[in-house]
């Protein structure tokens, strides 16, 4: 019976990205000189994972890349070889080949077999040239000697006695075979002595073991290596051979092994695989992750709330099939239980969906040192919050955002060496990542300590597109806001990095997709702070649901500051143009929500209905509506998905009693008020026409 191996090909691609990222954080945190034993063991580990799981999987060309740099990190294991800048550069680019190498494979591409190539010569290169000359005498002579001693004789006695339960953790003697005979001529006897009856045999279990003669002029802690994946699950002994010997014929009941054929009769044998529980989807080319990794006390806690809720639904069916009027307050108190429980689920559930920031923020180290010795600055990057949780969903569409940001930080933001020297600052700039919860959103900030935003620079620039008038005086939040202005750039000349206006665009847009919105503060001379508040999850949210004519709809509870009713000597008019409110010290824009969506309201009178004061990008508005009903969380459906989207709606859900309802999309009706304001204002206010004041 053969096996199929696909199933369990995402299992490897998803640990082996994370290998690499591994290894990447490693690299980037070693110092040069000699390697940090802990570090570069946790490096090499990583390595010889993807290696040891491509070559089980035969994708040879992945194996043999990653051999030639587990070679170049085993010599840096084992102190014959430092750690220079020209290996860890060299490394770092070979892991974005690899990165790339499994992307391929994983989509059904072919490789960049050019790119692959040369990076190995380069690999080869470097270990042929640099194999220790930097260390001192002593210690060359110690491992050359070393390598004497386990090498000098050629001919290894192995014997590999798996336990029973070997198959079970996933491993098979065929890999570590076809591993071996790699390293020189192979030849194996089999003893099934212990191989009970056909219907005795568990097919799960392992009851063969071998006597092996490798002819190699290997050492013995590479023959060990191969055997590093199954340490804990054999008997094995590997000892020298002062002269060959050669296996005779095998008895009867042995069969003999000539590990140098093409294929053996040991790899005929049916073997049990592992089980991967994971969530099933239909695979693309550059699909996002479709598994997420959960730790055992969020099951745990799921599964215990689980089994309250199955006892409480065991008591309302208990009560229902003989129920009488006295069964009554038992049946409330079932109903009590059964809503907490649902709401306790839900809450479980939604934090297995909680993944901690460092996800989005590790490939930062890497960005940031590539940059910065790319455009030639000196760069301290400084995270914070880094295990801040926010819903999986919103970390992998966060990303990009943030990519672009931290680029335009280091391009735009940071000044050069001399240039800040100048100024009296340190030569090195100081780029912050921080990431913490507010409220119920997350907030992710971007500090540098850089130039700060050119304001007559922007307000030039904008003049010159057309965005804003010769006469036209903006305040500084405005100002900043220009640089999100689709092809909107400063930038003096167009490079790889920046200068076609079209990052900041793209921030601006994925974010107000994902619900949240972009703050910025900026001191000519002293740097900038982007600021990015967004919702924790997209699949529920706390609403308030109001309702205009027979129509309701749902506010984010997160996005209400007040509700109130409507006095009639606080509203004013802009003639022409759209209502105000004066709420205390300030005017805010009223919008009338049965204008914006075309339907009959019970009464167009604002002193007849409420408003509901909400705030989005830092401006307040007030929702003119005729009446508040209940809070509640709901689950959002997007509309964008299933219909098309609609501006000033996020999306909908279904309310306990099966009617739909729209969820307000507060960004979006601000931006509707800005443009059209007449067309979501009545023009004829409650008093005489007059300008405010």
């Amino acid at each position: 019976m053969s096996i199929d191996m696909s199933q369990f090909h995402q299992v490897f691609f998803e640990e082996s990205f994370e290998g690499l990222d591994i290894m990447e954080t490693g690299l980037m945190d070693l110092d040069l000189g000699a390697a940090n034993d802990e570090e570069i063991n946790t490096i090499f580990r990583a390595a010889h994972s993807i290696k040891g799981g491509a070559g089980t999987f035969g994708f040879t060309d992945i194996s043999s890349f990653t051999h030639v740099m587990e070679t170049l990190l085993d010599e840096m294991r084992d102190g014959c070889r430092e750690v220079t800048r020209e290996a860890v550069d060299l490394l770092l680019a070979s892991i974005d080949c690899l990165r790339e190498m499994l992307s391929a494979v994983d989509a059904g591409d072919e490789i960049d077999q050019v790119r692959k190539d040369s990076l190995q010569k380069d690999l080869e290169s470097l270990l042929a040239n640099g194999s220790g000359d930097s260390k001192p005498q002593s210690v060359q002579q110690t491992v050359e000697s070393s390598k004497d001693e386990t090498t000098s004789q050629g001919i290894w006695k192995i014997t590999f006695a798996p336990h029973p339960n070997l198959f079970k953790t996933g491993n098979d003697p065929v890999r570590i075979f076809r591993e071996l005979k790699t390293l020189g001529v192979l030849t194996s006897i089999v003893d099934i002595s212990k191989l009970p009856s056909y219907f005795e045999l568990d097919p799960e279990e392992s009851y063969l073991t071998w006597e092996m003669k490798l002819d190699s002029e290997c050492s013995e802690a590479e023959i060990d290596e191969v055997f590093a994946w199954v340490d804990e699950e054999c008997e094995l002994t590997i000892s020298k051979l002062t002269e060959q010997v050669i296996i005779d014929d095998s008895p009867e009941e042995e069969i003999t092994v000539v590990a140098t054929e093409e294929k053996t009769e040991i790899e005929k044998q049916d073997s049990v695989k592992p089980v991967v529980a994971r969530k099933k989807t239909n695979k693309k080319a550059g699909s996002e992750n479709s598994s997420i990794r959960v730790g055992i006390d969020k099951i745990d806690a799921l599964i215990n709330m689980v089994g309250e809720l199955v006892i409480t639904q065991s008591m309302l069916s208990q009560i229902s099939e003989n129920f009488v009027e006295s069964d009554l307050e038992k049946l409330r108190d079932g109903i009590d239980e059964l809503e907490r429980n649902t709401r306790e689920l839900q809450e479980n559930v939604m934090q297995i969906r909680m993944l901690p920031i460092s996800f989005s923020f590790n490939r930062f180290p890497r960005l940031v040192r590539d940059m910065a010795s790319k455009l030639g600055k000196n760069i301290e990057l400084k995270m914070s919050g880094e295990q801040t949780e926010l819903d999986k969903t919103v970390m992998e569409k966060i990303g990009d955002p943030l990519v672009h940001l931290v680029r335009n930080s280091l391009d735009h933001g940071i000044e050069m060496p001399d240039v800040r020297k100048a100024a009296g600052k340190p030569e090195v700039g100081t780029l912050q990542l921080n990431a913490y919860h507010e409220g119920g959103n997350i907030v992710i900030e971007i500090v540098d300590d850089g130039a700060g935003l050119n304001k007559e620079r922007i307000l030039s620039k904008a003049r010159e597109n057309g965005l804003v008038g010769e006469d036209e005086i903006l305040p500084d939040e405005k100002i900043h806001e220009l640089i999100f202005a689709p092809g909107f750039s400063t930038a003096a000349e167009v490079s790889d990095v920046s200068g076609r206006g079209v990052s900041m665009d793209v921030v601006m847009r994925n974010i107000r997709d994902l619900g949240g919105v972009v703050e910025i503060k900026s001191e000519e001379g002293k740097g900038s702070t982007f600021t990015i508040r967004l919702p924790l999850t997209l699949a529920i949210l706390d609403g308030q649901l109001i309702r205009v004519g027979d129509h309701v709809y749902i506010i984010p509870l997160v996005s209400i500051v007040e509700s109130l009713q409507v006095e009639s000597e606080n509203c004013n008019s802009l003639a022409g143009k759209a209502e105000l409110y004066k709420l205390r010290e300030e005017y805010i824009s009223i919008i009338r929500l049965h204008k914006a969506f075309n339907i009959t309201p019970d009464s167009t009178e604002l002193t007849k209905g409420l408003l509901v004061v909400a705030e989005s990008e830092g401006q307040k508005v007030g929702i003119f509506v005729d009446d508040l009903l209940a809070q509640q969380q709901v689950v959002i459906k997007s509309l964008e998905t299933n219909y098309q989207k609609v501006d000033g709606i996020s999306g909908a859900t279904i309310l306990g009693d099966g009617t739909v309802a729209m969820i307000l999309d507060m960004t979006g009706l601000v931006h509707l008020s800005r443009n059209n304001p007449v067309a979501i204002s009545n023009s004829q206010s409650l008093i005489t026409e007059e300008a405010v004041a």
